[in-house]
């Protein structure tokens, strides 16, 4: 089960660049499809938010064992496609997030620091 997840979230696409948005967010998704395949993540899920007033427009949530997650973060390609859609879009932002057991880890510890506070 994964215990760990990279959030990648977005905004509103560059005016004018609406056609390249699009192109690099199916590359990203077939990208998420091919470490899916290859066991660097576990599974992945995108949504696109409705409108809100607000500036996340829309994310991707890998899920997968922290320590793959943290490599792939860091990894040429990963690094060079998300460098990629910041020319076509607005806003993105990648955010580590605790999943299942490793949520579980982070309350135990949150509140074992709480305990100590008097």
């Amino acid at each position: 089960m994964a215990d760990y997840g990279l959030f990648i979230g977005w905004g509103t696409t560059v005016r004018g660049r609406e056609k390249q948005a699009l192109e690099v967010f199916n590359e990203a998704v077939a990208y998420y499809g091919k470490q899916q395949q290859q066991g660097t993540i576990e599974d992945f899920e995108v949504a696109i938010l409705e409108p809100h007033g607000g500036d996340l427009l829309g994310f991707a949530l890998l899920r997968g064992q922290r320590a793959k997650l943290a490599e792939l973060r860091v990894s040429q390609e990963f690094e060079r496609l998300t460098t990629k859609a910041t020319l076509y879009v607005d806003g993105i932002g990648v955010v580590g997030a605790l999943l299942g057991d490793g949520l579980g880890k982070a309350i135990g510890d949150f509140q074992q620091e709480i305990a100590g506070i008097k």
